[in-house]
């Protein structure tokens, strides 16, 4: 059969409904307690868009409408199965997932950033992945230390 006798509007119109896969991590899917919840409401509002998408009854807004949600759907069932939860630190003595970290940086800024897993960080809300490179030079080390970051110093405050 001819494309000319399909409901397909064009080849453009094809391609917008096979996204690619979101890329996942190599990294182990660690997440705190509030980051698996966040995933598992991902996933809820990614099913209930692919279910309101698969109610369309024109098959190619059918399919354009449903491209996104369904590709969500596939990235948040792996990173909900995938998701390991740890437990907020024990002790607040040593920078580890979980803590809040204050430092300060050489040009004398103070921030303070929580370690989370990468699904859940958000460093404009405080918030970075434990795989930054800034996380990765925070680790392991207690408050009064200095970690290098690249060639840049940063001196730790607080730890909680």
């Amino acid at each position: 059969m001819s494309v000319a006798f399909t409901k397909e509007e064009s080849a453009e119109t094809a391609s917008e409904t096979l996204l690619p896969d979101r890329p996942i991590s190599p990294e182990a899917n660690l997440v705190t307690e509030a980051g698996l919840k966040a995933l598992r409401d991902q996933l809820d509002a990614a099913r209930k868009a692919y279910e309101t998408a698969s109610a369309i009854e024109d098959v190619n807004d059918r399919r354009r409408e449903a491209a996104g949600p369904l590709r969500d759907l596939r990235y948040f069932t792996q990173r909900v199965r995938t998701a390991q939860v740890i437990p907020p630190p024990a002790q607040a003595d040593t920078v580890a997932f979980g803590s809040t970290v204050t430092f300060s940086r050489e040009d004398g800024r103070v921030q303070k950033y929580r370690i989370v897993g990468e699904d859940e960080a958000d460093p404009k809300s405080g918030s970075i992945s434990y795989v930054s490179p800034l996380a990765r030079a925070l680790m392991g080390k207690t408050a009064g230390d200095v970690a290098n970051l690249g060639d840049k110093e940063i001196d730790i405050i607080d730890i909680s």
